[in-house]
């Protein structure tokens, strides 16, 4: 894609961010398994987060109606505290570290961001939210790669932190074997006022 010929869509997703700390916290405990499970696609660390609405492909148009209402919304919750904590699988195919401390406080923010979402036109698939932090997926016919990382997760319990920033986060049209990067679009501190745009 090129300056010239700029994408029609974009691929959205709002999300909390692990501080970087406890992301190196994680990382190293996963460290020997990325030697042991080479054809695993695992996540990039720099882009680990916890997902609190998954919007899709939206129309670039689209993102601006979107961030006023949730930066009055990141600004009126207070911030969860937080910790990667253990792990688990999806489907055999997809292995990630699940969240635990101030739930209630992360699904009423995910709720507040849902609500946002929908008023400002997108549809949403109505999940319930299943609060973890995607590390990496396996390829079709590999039954065993997701539970042994998450295996390795069984006895994991990270440093608690504080989510600081809602993150409304924007991720490259490419499909293919390419892996998607993504970037925050925009993020705004959890009871502060002060925004942050990509």
């Amino acid at each position: 894609m090129n300056e010239q010929n700029p994408p029609a869509t974009v691929r959205v997703f709002i999300a909390l961010a692990p501080p970087d700390p406890a992301k190196e916290e994680l990382a190293q405990e996963l460290r020997p398994l990325y030697g042991t499970h080479p054809h695993v696609r695992w996540n990039r660390v720099e882009d680990w987060h916890i997902t609190l609405a998954f919007l899709g492909e939206l129309p670039v148009r689209t993102v601006p109606l979107l961030r006023p209402p949730l930066a009055d919304l990141a600004a009126a919750h207070r911030s969860p505290r937080l910790s990667l904590h253990g792990g688990g699988t999806f489907d055999e195919r997809v292995a990630w570290s699940g969240i635990a401390g101030d739930l209630d406080a992360l699904h009423l923010l995910a709720a507040g961001v849902r609500s946002v979402v929908k008023d400002c036109g997108v549809t949403l698939e109505d999940r319930p939210l299943r609060p973890h932090l995607t590390l990496a997926r396996v390829r079709r016919g590999d039954h065993t790669s997701a539970s042994e990382i998450a295996a390795r997760l069984d006895g994991f319990r990270g440093h608690t932190w504080h989510a600081e920033r809602l993150h409304l986060v924007g991720g490259n049209a490419g499909r293919g074997q390419e892996q998607i990067r993504y970037r925050d679009m925009a993020a705004w501190p959890l009871g502060g006022t002060r925004s942050v745009e990509g």
